[in-house]
Parts: C-alpha cells; structure tokens; sequence
C-alpha cells in the first residue's frame, strides 16, 4: 500500500515536471514562436494571405504544395511560416502560372490580393469582316463600323450586346460630290446616343451629328460655337471648365491658377487633362509628346514626363498609366508617386486597364498582360502571338490593333479588315 502510495506520488511529480516543461512551450508555440533551424534560434512566425481568380488555385511555397484557395472566395492564408523570403507560385491547369519571390516577416501577414491567372489558350471568334475602321462606344456596348464598297463608305452599328449589326448612313447621304471621313467621336452622354462626324466636302471641313437612337438615324450638321482667340486649350471638368490661355495662364472659370505662365509655342498641339483622387484635382498638360503636371505649390505646370503617347486613368479613379514608345509607368494618385513597370526593345501599343491591377497592351506581334505589383519581378505574359497564332484560335498572322471592353471583359483584336472577339477573360 505504501508502494503504490510513493508510486503515485513519484508519477504526480514526473507528469508535473513535464507539464511544468512543455505548458511554456505549448504556449508559445499558440502564440507564434518557433525555433528556426537554420538560424538557430527562436523566432515568432509570419503569415501569408492570397486571394486569386479564377478560385481553388495551387499554392506553392519553395516548390512545395501547401494549399489550395477556397472555393467560395478564392482567398486562403497560410499561417505559421519562418520569417524570410519563399517563392510563390499560384498555379492551375489551362492557364499562366504566377510567381513571385516574397519576404515574409514576424508578426505580419504579407498579402496579394490581385493574382489573376489568364487561359493559356485563349478563344476567339470573328464578328464582322471587311472593317475599314472602327470606333468603340463608352459604354462599351456597340461599336461604328466603316465599311466600303468599292469608291464609296459606309457607316454601320454593331450591337454587341444583340450581336446585331445595323445600316446608319452612306456616303451619297451626306453629298454624291465625295466626302471624306477624317473624324469620329462619341457624344458624352452615358448611353453614347450620339456620334460626330468630322467630314472633308469640297476643300471645306464640316462637323455632323447623328443620333442613333432614332430609326432611320438622324444626320444633321453641327453648329460649332468658336472659342476664343485667347484660349490654348481647354476641359469641361465637374461643371468647372479649365483652360489655358495664349499668355500661358491656366483659369478654372474665371479665376487665375497659375502665377507664373507657361511658355506657349505656336504650332504645337496642346490637350489639358484632369482628374482628381479624394478632393485633390490633377492637372495635366499635354503639350506634343511632352506631359506636365499642374503644381499647387509653385501655381505652374512642371515638366512631369518627355515623349508621352498614353495617359488613361484606371477603372476605380485611383491610378494613371502613361508610357514614352518603349517604357511604361504607372502613377499612383493617392501618393503622387509614379512607378517605372517595365521596357521593351518594341514599340508599345494600345494600352488598356484590364481592371485596377493588370495591363493589357501589344509590342510587335505579341498582345501582353502585365501586373503593376512591382514587389520582386513583374509577372508579364504573352496572351496571344499573332506571327504564329494557335490555328484554334482563328486568329490572322500580322500586326492587329486592339481594344479591351471594360463592360464584357472580352478582347476585341482588328486585323485585315475583320474584327475578333474573345471569351470573356475575367469575372
């Protein structure tokens, strides 16, 4: 009796003893502590959060596959790592894989949240043939189409949403004594219900309007109300109207901007630009290939950029993407910082936002998407070649002009004389 007594006793300290040893180590353990091998030492862990699309992608870490992302959300996190950089790869078959090189650190999870990952084959399909020209809507819903049939053009609508294409006006409609196209834009209005037309008659240059929302559509010739004399350049923003006079002052209305005025040179195009981030007004000013920004500090334009052939904003209003013929940057308004993304020994050409955080623009034959997350390398890939298109994909062989649809997320690619869309390339 008193052996098993002692027995117990001598068992109650051991496990104690134990308990006492491993309750710190548990709880560290919860609370993120390591020991790191490699190092020797104890170290507290770090986490990594990715949210992908398309949804349950593979992710490596150093070539090893620890998770996949959730099927609902297309998010995961994964907890628990030692601190230092892991090579990330997000991967799922039939499309581009990403990759990146990241650190991790103690106590933070590292986040990317904007992976998308694209087809590697993507699908396309021809909508209209024998195109001139064509013009895209604002709203990304129909597109002008100028078609010829031999000395003589015509203008036409394709209904993108109806895949319907439409007659609008021939030539003869405006006069039978020949008539050049050299100009078309789009209305402002929301549901781009009116397009003008800038036509060469007789060595005279006129501007008509047509609406196309009335069936025949409707051609009138536009009154143009001339600026004045004084006024360089100008834009209508939020009912305020900037401009640039001759002497080189910019106005918001009536009220003077600048002190000191801008050196205006005859005979060069100039084009005023404006946007504006959380109540803070950007102004640019194109003056030819050369870009300048409006400085509230000094009230004068400073040279913000040489040989500038792009300027769009992005979808949400928050970034700027400009480029010179080989380089693209991208300009972060919440910071007023720019970024350098990436050269190319090719020109660059047609740039568009994919959304927020991709680029999709053409160098030479290759149509490419590109990050703008410039932590470690930059993931690019080449969506579609067209000097040795995929025979599935329908696609011509040769140089094409392209155009991203923001309302259908589809790709629209113009090459001898037909126009190609592509399956839709996100959500």
């Amino acid at each position: 009796m008193r052996m098993e007594k002692r027995t117990r006793k001598i068992l109650f300290f051991v496990f104690l003893i134990i308990f006492l040893l491993l309750a710190p180590t548990v709880v560290f353990y919860f609370q993120g502590y390591r020991f790191d091998f490699k190092n020797k030492k104890i170290t507290q862990t770090g986490g990594l959060f990715l949210k992908a699309i398309p949804k349950q992608v593979e992710i490596y870490l150093d070539g090893r596959l620890v998770k996949k992302t959730d099927f609902l959300s297309g998010a995961t996190i994964i907890e628990s790592l030692l601190p230092k950089k892991y090579h990330i790869e997000v991967k799922k078959s039939g499309y581009f894989s990403w990759t990146k090189d990241l650190e991790i650190k103690e106590k933070e999870v590292t986040e990317v949240r904007h992976i998308v990952l694209f087809p590697e084959n993507l699908d396309f399909e021809t909508i209209v043939k024998g195109v001139k020209n064509f013009w895209f809507s604002p709203d990304g819903k129909k597109i002008i189409l100028k078609e010829e049939n031999g000395k003589n053009w015509a203008l036409k609508v394709y209904d993108l949403e109806r895949n319907v294409k439409s007659h609008l006006i021939y030539e003869n409609d405006v006069s039978q004594t020949g008539v050049e196209l050299l100009n078309l834009e789009f209305s402002e209005d929301e549901d781009s219900k009116e397009i003008y037309l800038d036509l060469g008659l007789k060595e005279q240059e006129k501007v008509f309007s047509l609406r196309l929302d009335r069936v025949p559509a409707v051609l009138s010739e536009r009154k143009i109300i001339p600026s004045s004399e004084n006024i360089i350049a100008s834009q209508v923003f939020d009912d305020d109207t900037y401009f640039l006079d001759k002497f080189g002052y910019l106005f918001k209305n009536q009220e003077k901007l600048s002190e000191k005025p801008f050196s205006v040179k005859q005979e060069i195009e100039y084009k005023i630009n404006i946007y504006s981030y959380e109540n803070q007004v950007f102004i640019f000013l194109q003056e030819g290939k050369i870009l300048y920004l409006f400085s509230s500090d000094s009230k004068s334009f400073e040279k913000f950029f040489e040989d500038v052939n792009y300027l769009k904003i992005s979808p949400e209003f928050e970034k700027l993407v400009y480029s010179s013929p080989y380089e693209i940057w991208v300009f972060f308004l919440n910071e007023r910082k720019s970024t350098f993304l990436v050269r190319f020994s090719e020109k660059i050409q047609d740039i568009f936002w994919l959304n927020s955080d991709y680029l999709i623009f053409s160098v030479g034959d290759k149509i490419k998407i590109s990050e703008i997350d410039n932590r470690d390398r930059i993931n690019i890939i080449d969506l579609v070649e067209l000097k040795n298109p995929l025979k599935e994909s329908g696609l011509p062989a040769g140089k094409a002009e392209i155009f991203w649809n923001q309302v259908n997320k589809k790709l629209y690619i113009f090459s001898q004389e037909n126009i190609y869309a592509s399956e839709r390339l996100l959500p």
